[in-house]
């Protein structure tokens, strides 16, 4: 954190001391099928001849994703006849894949679901009430005094600015623990009448899934015997860009949720996100230089390309984000997650290295998260 002198100079002070995130889990349906197996079903049953098949191989070839998992089988899609339909399939399946990420994210680091003193849920695909976490939280046995806050509308950033409400949340209670939930199930929104660039952009690119985050305060005994690849939260920084709530979101009709996708989203990104970050860091008395390792939301290549010239990196520095588009594709929130989860299990962090956790959405807004892998144990 920073002070203002009487210069206006901006001189270090001491930041709050950081939670952990002890612990992250992804967790995706079973039927996981091929691009051209997706392809060929949206083209040939939603759409139904209604564009050019050739405009839809185009568009799903270049989002370089191989395989990606939905909800349902691909033949019950067509079988969805509204929206209402389609929201029943997305909480029904919400709350089977919320509630084994959370289970399975505590159960690594020896939690039960009544451990739990916060949850935090994000969800931009589907519409609950009561919430997602609430239903998980009573499908597992969370306490019945578990505070609950339910984020709504983030879109793709919700996952790491989740990330950063854990961390305020655990700043007034340091031995708690909490837990981020995430569940996005991007199929059950695409629009069987729309031949919008927007739609068939969405059509190639996003997946389904869901993603657990547990993370404590400084004072509870995870946190004291954290390891390397149990990242503690340092700092976190939103930001919102001016003239941009038409780049990214959704338009509510009869039909459900219509995607906003704009193409001018790698341009926001290069204008603004390499700025962003050099502020950020230097605010923490850090630079670029500094950042070992990146944990990057997937928002499709042209995103990805834009980012990497933003921060004046390679794509190795963003290889994790760019397998886990081609295996998986976009999961909107869920997405930054699955590559933290997958970071920390294939590519560990170096003790005592800084990493960055970076994810943008509607707004149009970005959201950075400062991290830091614990000196190993004694």
């Amino acid at each position: 954190m920073t002070a203002t002198t009487a210069e206006g100079r901006r001189s270090l002070r001491p930041s709050p001391r950081p939670s952990t995130v002890v612990s992250v889990r992804g967790v995706l349906p079973e039927h996981r099928h091929t691009q051209e197996e997706i392809t060929e079903s949206f083209a040939s049953t939603l759409l139904a001849g209604s564009v050019n098949r050739a405009v839809v191989d185009r568009f799903h070839r270049n989002a370089c994703v191989e395989t990606r998992h939905t909800a349902l089988p691909l033949e019950d899609y067509a079988r969805l006849e509204d929206f209402g339909q389609s929201n029943d399939a997305f909480i029904r399946a919400g709350v089977e894949l919320g509630a084994r990420a959370v289970v399975d994210a505590l159960k690594a680091v020896g939690l039960t679901p009544a451990d739990v003193d916060v949850v935090v849920s994000c969800t931009v695909t589907g519409l609950a009430v009561p919430s997602i976490e609430a239903r998980v939280a009573q499908e597992i046995g969370m306490r019945p005094d578990v505070i609950r806050l339910p984020l709504v509308g983030l879109g793709c950033v919700a996952g790491a600015a989740g990330v950063a409400r854990l961390h305020d949340l655990l700043r007034g209670r340091p031995d708690g623990v909490a837990v981020l939930l995430s569940v996005e199930l991007c199929s059950l929104t695409l629009q069987r009448d729309d031949v919008s660039v927007a739609n068939l952009v969405a059509s190639g690119l996003f997946g389904d899934g869901a993603a657990a985050v547990v993370a404590v305060g400084p004072d509870h005994p995870l946190a004291r015997s954290a390891r390397p690849d149990q990242p503690e939260v340092l700092a976190a920084r939103s930001r919102m860009y001016p003239d941009s709530e038409r780049t990214m979101g959704w338009d509510v009709g009869a039909g459900g949720l219509k995607i906003v996708l704009d193409s001018s989203v790698p341009d926001l990104v290069r204008q603004y996100v390499g700025g962003d970050v050099e502020g950020f860091l230097a605010d923490h008395g850090l630079s670029a230089a500094d950042i070992e390792w990146y944990v990057a939301h997937p928002g499709g290549p042209k995103v990805l390309e834009a980012l990497q010239d933003a921060l004046a990196v390679d794509r190795h520095a963003l290889g994790m984000t760019w397998d886990s588009l081609r295996r998986i594709g976009n999961l909107s929130s869920a997405s930054v997650l699955n590559v933290l989860a997958d970071t920390l299990a294939d590519r560990p962090p170096r003790p005592g290295s800084y990493g960055l956790m970076l994810a943008m959405g509607p707004g149009f807004c970005s959201e950075l998260v400062l991290l830091r892998a614990p000196e190993a144990a004694a």
